[in-house]
């Protein structure tokens, strides 16, 4: 099999954990790194010994690139995106995919017009409880999902917002707690409960007057299949609390994810302070204590905790981009959190009552 050649844009925090995981993934082969610093950019590409540009399409042009992964500020994903997906490279973007809809839509047209693919990447979908709630849904063990609730409260203080001077404003975040750090539990909710029909939702900022965007929200939102789900995100709880999903089915058995606890992940900042465990599960009435000692013992025996989950997505991105596996999260899974986070975010600007999902439309 032909060894995929892989490039990196941007040289942030969060690129070094796709480095790291390229490293690990065999059939590839990290070559190059685009950033629009060259401090940062002759740091990164000396460190792994690969080549460095400071343009993202002159890079994949002059390298061949199969697939690149994208770790910039969230406004600046979909011109880069849509530059790569034109020169026929696959694309893998950090959420969030983009900062709206529209850009999302570019950039899902833009993969299918030159028959590439893009891809979310979303590591929690690979925690071990995540998978086996989906598993038990596609197996019909919920029946069919009805009800269902994402709570992200966490913490995240000045210096944190201080850390990099694009984060805490509109431009350059484009948006808080949202997109920010609840776009982990938002997608887990929609791959669970499926296409969205409606959301209504509002957001403030109750205790960061010194940002821009939101640090709370809170969102009710009506899927396709007729169910409905709350959302709750905060980053104003100190210290941190959690991150949960819970999904309820049909049949009136019920499914739960802690997918953090305590101090919370920062990329290159901090650690994964608490195993990701099944905090709900009445499937089986017997199985609960069993299913945490499970995720507690798998997480434990992990060699790299910091960067195994990234490496799982980007190798099924990779894996999919051969032809090998189906790509788990694709441009409409991130145009859903995308659209949710969107909505909320208009109707508190507008005063609008509820917004309705418009399908993404091919040219």
């Amino acid at each position: 099999m032909t060894e995929l050649k892989v490039g990196i844009i941007g040289c942030g925090k969060i690129a070094y954990f796709h480095a790291k995981a390229l490293l690990k993934i065999p059939g590839c082969r990290l070559v190059s790194a685009c950033n629009r610093s060259e401090e940062k950019l002759r740091s990164f590409t000396k460190r792994y010994g690969i080549s460095g540009y400071l343009s993202a399409t002159e890079m994949v042009r002059t390298e061949h690139l199969d697939a690149v992964t994208i770790c910039t500020p969230h406004p600046t994903h979909a011109k880069l995106a849509i530059a790569c997906l034109n020169e026929h490279c696959h694309v893998l973007v950090e959420k969030p995919l983009a900062v709206s809809v529209a850009e999302c839509d570019e950039m899902i047209k833009a993969a299918e017009r030159n028959r590439v693919l893009l891809g979310t990447l979303v590591q929690r979908r690979f925690y071990q409880p995540c998978m086996r709630i989906r598993k038990a849904i596609d197996s019909g063990k919920l029946g069919h999902p009805i009800l269902g609730e994402a709570v992200m409260l966490g913490y995240r203080s000045k210096e944190y917002y201080l850390s990099d001077p694009w984060r805490g404003s509109w431009k350059g975040e484009g948006g808080g707690v949202l997109v920010s750090q609840a776009s982990h539990q938002i997608d887990l909710l929609n791959w669970y409960m499926g296409k969205i029909e409606s959301i209504q939702g509002h957001f403030e900022n109750y205790t960061h007057p010194f940002i821009e965007v939101e640090d709370s929200a809170c969102a009710v939102i009506r899927y396709q299949g007729g169910g409905m789900a709350t959302l709750l995100a905060s980053n104003s709880q100190n210290p941190a609390l959690y991150g949960r999903v819970h999904i309820f089915g049909s049949n009136g058995k019920s499914a739960g994810v802690k997918t953090d606890g305590g101090s919370m992940f920062i990329a290159g900042v901090s650690e994964i302070e608490e195993p990701p465990l099944c905090d709900l599960w009445t499937v089986d009435t017997t199985a609960l204590e069993r299913l945490q000692e499970q995720d507690a013992t798998f997480f434990t025996l992990l060699d790299d905790k910091m960067i195994f989950f990234h490496q799982q997505s980007i190798a099924n991105f990779l894996a999919a981009v051969a032809g090998r596996e189906t790509l788990c999260a694709d441009g409409f899974a991130g145009r859903a959190t995308v659209e949710v986070c969107e909505a909320v975010y208009t109707m508190t600007k507008t005063g609008d009552n509820i917004w309705y999902s418009k399908d993404h439309l091919k040219d």
